[in-house]
């Protein structure tokens, strides 16, 4: 039996980023160099970000926090602390998202109850402990202490879909699995005053959020619209190694987001999905756009327009992502979970620019190609099939 996502919902933590608000903050910090200031207004202003959320909620412009570790509003200044006290952060900060996510992705599955659930995933670039968020996880619902648990860390933007893959493969050993997958990425706690370009497009895309899904091939209530995994695929481009990269210093994580970045995937976006579209032959030679939805990780704006205009794709087709993009900003491995989300939820009307909505392939619904891009430079990618419920 085919894997099916049978359940998926999101968490963001309460205090949003207004984006014209974080700009002026981060250009009025002192040190910067001319070339700084104008990166600051420039990319801040070009993101196609309106808002985006943080666990730091000293970083409100409403803040009356009375011993800031980030931003102290009274001076307008950003502080520049420690990995430790960043990680001490996320420690705090990041578990009840992992469990708020995963209880409401169990909340929302008909027939499926803590006792049920055989393994946890979880995933997260930002930050580390020990015993961990599975094991935090399996704690706060109530999940069987037998339960399997396993943890991916540091992959980076793309590491939903290695999640999804490895649920998959759970799935297809015991068709009685049933697997909850959890990211929470705290991208906001590394954030910091620069006038280096990396760091400041980090600065303008990167936010706050999680996701939660539960996996099984279980003959399962279908209340909402589910999809099946149908296929997933790993692509590393021949370049980009040092184009895009997340490393560990001592005031935070340092991201690497070259300017390249864009061009690499419009060299090599077609080549990488390839293998994907060649487990069904109907699809090798059918325009892209033929596919009727696609849930891109919105890694930022101008990869999107790449994404859009190399594939051929209709503009409804990227509404999705950049929706979750304009409202939400890059969350690194949870975005794209969001975007897949929007999908789910929405029946937006799209044909595709070829005309039908649906395509060959297991079920009788639409089919949904997703994407994402991560240090390497690594192209995940994967085939689903959205399926509504019969009414």
């Amino acid at each position: 039996m085919t894997a099916t996502l049978v359940s998926l919902q999101t968490a963001v933590p309460p205090t949003i980023l207004v984006q014209s608000q974080v700009r002026d903050v981060f250009a009025a910090q002192p040190g910067l160099t001319r070339l700084g200031s104008r990166l600051i207004q420039t990319c801040f202003d070009s993101a196609a970000i309106d808002t985006r959320h943080t666990a730091l909620a000293e970083l409100s412009l409403d803040s009356e926090v009375a011993d800031p570790a980030f931003y102290d509003a009274a001076s307008g200044l950003l502080a520049s602390p420690t990995t430790k006290d960043r990680n001490d952060i996320f420690v705090r900060e990041a578990t009840p998202l992992f469990v708020e996510a995963a209880q409401k992705a169990l909340d929302a599955c008909a027939g499926i109850g803590p006792a049920d659930v055989t393994h946890v995933i979880t995933v997260s670039c930002t930050g580390f402990f020990n015993p961990g968020p599975d094991y935090k996880v399996v704690r706060a619902l109530g999940l069987k202490p037998s339960v399997q648990r396993y943890h991916l860390g540091f992959m980076g933007c793309y590491a939903a879909f290695p999640a999804l893959r490895a649920a998959a493969a759970f799935c297809a050993a015991d068709p009685a699995a049933v697997v909850l997958v959890a990211t929470v990425e705290l991208c906001t706690l590394h954030v910091r005053t620069s006038s280096d370009p990396d760091t400041i497009m980090g600065s303008a895309l990167f936010a706050d959020g999680a996701a939660a899904a539960i996996v099984s091939a279980r003959d399962l209530p279908q209340t909402h619209a589910v999809a099946t995994l149908d296929a997933f695929e790993t692509v590393l481009t021949p370049v980009g190694e040092d184009a895009m990269a997340w490393n560990i210093g001592d005031q935070g994580f340092e991201m690497v987001l070259g300017s390249y970045v864009p061009h690499i995937i419009d060299d090599h976006i077609v080549g990488a999905l390839a293998p994907l579209l060649a487990t069904e032959p109907a699809l090798v030679d059918a325009p892209y756009a033929q596919i009727r939805h696609w849930a891109i990780h919105p890694g930022g704006r101008s990869i999107l327009d790449k994404v859009e205009a190399k594939l051929g794709l209709t503009e409804d087709q990227l509404v999705p992502a950049r929706e979750i993009l304009r409202t939400y900003g890059n969350m690194s491995s949870a975005t794209v979970l969001f975007v897949l989300k929007h999908i789910l939820e929405n029946d937006d009307g799209t044909t595709g620019a070829s005309g039908p909505a649906h395509t060959s392939g297991p079920g009788a619904g639409e089919r949904i190609c997703s994407m994402a891009f991560g240090p390497g430079l690594t192209v995940e990618t994967a085939l689903m099939t959205k399926v509504a419920p019969a009414r």
